[in-house]
């Protein structure tokens, strides 16, 4: 059996290698980066006046005020504020103050063409104001590990926010936004009375809204909760820009906001994927999110904006404007075309089933196509480069524009025309052909992007001509048009044919402008990832470069998007995922099965060489996301896996057999037990649960697999760290050795043992937090088991003192000889109690072993914010004294006891309390994927359950040990 368990730590650290190596490789293959660097010249003004008379949070934190200077430090404005508009920047975990600076830079570069001159836009529209960037300093807090942290940081923000208003007129709005968890910041402020505070509109990135990151909090549940519920009556508008798989320190999918139950008439609440976000076009990471250029300048140029709006309605239509994502469409209004451009002389009828393609068009003119007749051909596509389909274009429009309009009449001469109301109107990318797609710290230029056009053209209307009109060309840019099926290829592939296989799609052969494709049978889930291999031929005819190549757009949310071309490098992949539905979140919006289309401006008179996409499970990205939504149920799971295990050997005990070792539990536990967990792991995998249980599957059958390899992987990762702590507990024996003491004599507690619980206690509540103590108490319990170790060695090799041979003389020189036969006489095992108080002890060990990880993040946070707040304030929370205390009386009990340590109840013989292991195990399982701050707590309360009903009255005196079990 100890070679299975050999086995099973060796699969545990093989597969984390593994897993680790493949969230690696699909963050730079999911969604590549390709963020320009943005550069500025910084300068930082104190805000000295924000001081203790508006917070005791003075002490710890700071605010400062951002101003860009040139490279011979001249300001480009005045230190102090002026007639701008307010705006205040929050970091979030480990953050800074100075992240403002990406963003403040451009914001204060497109207002001011150099310092103190304002910008020619900017200067006709007196409704726009300069930006004042503001930023709270938190000194790198860990606020994504300890809810207090992020209450005295919601707290010291909003005192930040009324001390920055002070210093403007009365009724001036201010603009938040927050990075990571800065964003949740942000929205706990929501929650302030607006007398206190006026906020305009929060522009959060790469925040987990709806999931923490880190799941050890309780505290941080709550705040959650409390903003969960402000999110849906606010009516402040809000934007959550998110950087999809690039982001390794959060799962996007906890990036979306929740959406609203009227969406129509609630608050304004849009998610946009960077991937989406037109003119960026690339995933970004998590803190490339605040200086990524093609997302800084927008969400500058979004804030410029704002300080012109007053109503949460026009601020709203400013931040759809400048962070678009394409998949709501900007207010257009309606129009016709003037009947003077319809004539003869100033339009040109194209045949019918020909496509519009117009390179390098100059001048102005109208183009009729005639609608076709047969009923598949029902939808319009026209794509525009370096040019505009008001109002969607480049930031610096090209003077090339197009409109389109459905036309009615019964000859040319004799029509009148309405514009066509489009379905789809977006800019999308246009990747360049053999470069990589987003070129890497480059990506793309918004002004080569293409404006995309999609309208539906019903069959019963009375339209003859679709009349697509060009204004103002110069020479530049390109147009083609044309009609298209809109019948998607579609088929009916499930995810579980393509589990170790895959699907060819041909292309069809009306692919020239658009072609869609459905997958209605296929999981559309963050843990699946399928792969695309396109595949082409060489043609006899071959054709020439096309205006814009194959590219295949995936639309797997309302608001993210992923853009591929087809005509990619052979190293890369192109691997479809989603955010739209993930484990522990609900999701209303998640669509079924996948969809893609693919986007070509053909060429005239020849074929694509496209023929056919090959699709299947890309299965190292799939490991790759199950690793990075589950990395913390390992330490949950095995806290699970030792409570069974100390389950099963108090059940041996209790039934007067020895109690195990820990490596004969660890060996028992691999064979039957744990074959019978797999078993049951796969079959509450199929259960639909709800998402806040087990692995948040809700019972999907095909992520089966999932729980028997994360039950391995944690029992696996049991038997390594109890090696490790072999290896820590020998040293310690030799000093155990040392300094080895007799145990005491009496049974009952001493009163300096009461005196320094109580001041350990008194130092809980008032100053340290309990994980500290409980840090102590395992350390402490690590040297007792080292000692009792020695203890047990040094008791087994002293013969019994019955056996102990005679010395003879022989003859007359005195030798001495020894009765050989009585030599080798064994020598006599210790008492039963002593080995099975060790063995206890061990367990035990290897259970707060595994109650560290759990611990530790609070830890982290008390340790990081005394080396850079000092005591300057409390440390919040954390200072409940009783979550320790079953574990300091456990301790010391076993450290000085003569009797066994857990002496049975004669109660006991109709519920054992050894079930509270078991219920330990059931928490575990159930919760600590999505609740790991729950394990500590069930664990707790089982621990206090032994110590209460075994320990108790022991301990205290009120009972003298017997020998004899219940």
């Amino acid at each position: 059996m100890r070679l299975v368990t050999g086995f099973i730590a060796l699969f545990a650290v093989v597969s984390v290698v593994y897993l680790y190596l493949a969230t690696l490789d699909t963050a730079s293959e999911l969604s590549p980066q390709g963020c320009r660097m943005s550069y500025m010249w910084p300068s930082y003004v104190l805000q000295a006046e924000f001081d203790l008379t508006w917070t005791p949070l003075a002490k710890r934190y700071s605010l400062w005020l951002y101003r860009e200077v040139d490279g011979n430090g001249r300001g480009w404005e005045s230190t102090h504020v002026t007639n701008g508009v307010p705006v205040l920047f929050i970091p979030g975990n480990a953050g800074s103050s100075r992240q403002v600076r990406s963003i403040a830079s451009s914001a204060t570069r497109q207002y001011y063409v150099a310092p103190y001159t304002v910008e020619s836009e900017f200067k006709s529209r007196s409704d726009i104001k300069p930006l004042d960037f503001f930023a709270v300093e938190f000194n790198e807090d860990l606020s994504a590990f300890h809810g207090p942290t992020l209450d005295a940081q919601t707290a010291y923000t909003a005192r930040a926010i009324a001390y920055i208003l002070s210093l403007y007129p009365k009724g001036t709005p201010i603009i938040v936004m927050g990075h990571s968890m800065g964003g949740v910041v942000a929205t706990a402020l929501l929650s302030i009375p607006q007398t206190e505070i006026d906020i305009a509109a929060i522009i959060t990135m790469s925040t987990p809204h709806t999931l923490p990151p880190a799941r050890f909090d309780a505290r941080i549940d709550a705040l959650y909760e409390r903003n969960a519920r402000v999110l849906e009556r606010d009516a402040t508008p809000i934007v959550s820009l998110c950087g999809g798989a690039t982001d390794m320190m959060i799962p996007s999918e906890s990036c979306v906001l929740p959406t609203a139950k009227d969406e129509a008439n609630g608050p304004f609440r849009r998610t946009v994927f960077s991937s989406a976000l037109e003119g960026a076009w690339t995933g970004v990471g998590h803190r490339e999110m605040v200086w990524c250029h093609q997302v800084r300048w927008r969400v500058a140029r979004a804030a410029l904006e704002l300080s012109a709006a007053s109503t949460p309605s026009s601020r709203a239509v400013i931040l759809d404007r400048w962070l678009r994502d394409g998949h709501t469409l900007p207010p257009t209004s309606e129009g016709r075309l003037p009947e003077a451009l319809t004539t003869a002389a100033n339009a040109e009828t194209l045949p019918e089933d020909m496509h519009l393609v117009l390179k390098n068009p100059h001048g102005s003119r109208t183009y009729l196509l005639p609608v076709p007749t047969p009923s598949t051909r029902s939808k319009f596509v026209l794509l525009v480069s370096q040019g505009s389909i008001t109002p969607v274009g480049p930031q610096k429009v090209p003077s090339l524009t197009a409109a389109v309009f459905a036309c009615a009449g019964a000859a040319v001469d004799d029509i009148e025309c309405d514009s066509l109301q489009p379905t789809v109107l977006k800019l999308i990318p246009s990747p360049i052909t053999g470069r990589p797609f987003p070129i890497p710290q480059e990506g793309s230029d918004e002004s080569e992007g293409i404006v995309l056009f999609e309208a539906d053209v019903p069959v019963e209307s009375s339209a003859k001509y679709i009349a697509v009109r060009m204004a103002n060309a110069q020479g530049q840019g390109w147009i083609t048009g044309g009609f298209i099926s809109s019948e998607p290829f579609a088929s009916s592939v499930s995810t579980i044919h393509l589990l170790f296989g895959h699907v060819s799609v041909p292309m069809p052969d009306f692919a020239a402008l658009r072609a869609s494709f459905e997958f209605p049978n296929l999981l559309s889930n963050a843990l699946v990832v399928y792969r695309i291999i396109p595949r082409h031929k060489i043609s006899e005819k071959p054709c020439s470069d096309p205006l814009l190549a194959p590219l295949l757009v995936h639309t797997s949310h309302p608001s993210e998007t992923h853009y591929f071309p087809l005509t990619v490098l052979p190293s890369h992949r192109i691997l479809l995922h989603t955010h739209a539905a993930a484990p522990h979140v609900h999701s209303a919006l998640a669509p079924s099965g996948v969809r893609f289309t693919v986007y070509s401006s053909g060429s005239l008179g020849c074929k694509s060489d496209l023929v056919a996409l090959d699709l299947s499970v890309d299965w190292p990205a799939t490991l790759g996301r199950w690793a990075s939504r589950y990395f913390t149920v390992v330490p949950s799971w095995a806290i699970g896996v030792v409570a069974v295990i100390m389950f099963q050997a108090w059940g041996l005990s209790e039934s007067n057999a020895p109690l195990p070792s820990v490596e004969e539990s660890l060996a028992l536990f691999t064979g039957k037990p744990l074959r019978r967990l797999l078993f049951f792991s796969v079959l509450l995998s199929a259960v639909p649960l709800p998402e806040r249980f087990y692995l948040g599957n809700r019972g999907e059958p095909l992520f089966s697999a999932i729980a028997p390899l994360l039950l391995l992987i944690a029992t696996g990762f049991v038997c390594v760290s109890w090696w490790v702590l072999q290896a820590l507990i020998w040293p310690l024996g030799k000093l155990g050795r040392v300094g080895f003491r007799r145990r005491r004599e009496d049974t009952s507690v001493h009163r300096s043992t009461v005196i320094s619980m109580c001041l350990i206690f008194l130092l809980i509540f008032l100053f340290v937090p309990w994980q500290v103590a409980f840090l102590g108490c395992w350390a402490i319990h690590l040297y007792n088991c080292a000692a009792s170790k020695v203890h047990v060695a040094h008791i087994t090799s002293i013969p019994d003192a019955v056996a102990i041979p005679l010395l003879r003389r022989r003859g007359d020189d005195g030798e001495l000889f020894e009765d050989e036969a009585e030599l080798r006489r064994p020598p006599a095992p210790p008492p039963p109690h002593v080995t099975e108080n060790h063995n206890h002890n061990m367990h035990l060990l290897l259970l707060m072993t595994w109650l560290l990880p759990l611990a530790a993040p609070v830890l982290v946070v008390w340790v990081r914010t005394l080396a850079v707040a000092g005591l300057t304030t409390p440390f919040d929370g954390d200072h409940f004294f009783l979550s320790v205390a079953p574990f300091l009386i456990l301790v010391d009990f076993a450290s000085w006891t003569n009797g066994p340590i857990f002496d049975r109840q004669s109660f006991e013989r109709a519920v054992s309390i050894r079930w509270a292991f078991a219920c330990l195990a059931a928490a575990a399982f159930l919760l600590g994927s999505r609740k790991a701050y729950f394990v500590f707590d069930a664990a707790k309360v089982a621990i206090g359950l032994v110590v209460l009903v075994r320990i108790g009255p022991r301990y205290w005196g009120r009972s003298s040990f017997s020998p004899a079990r219940n």
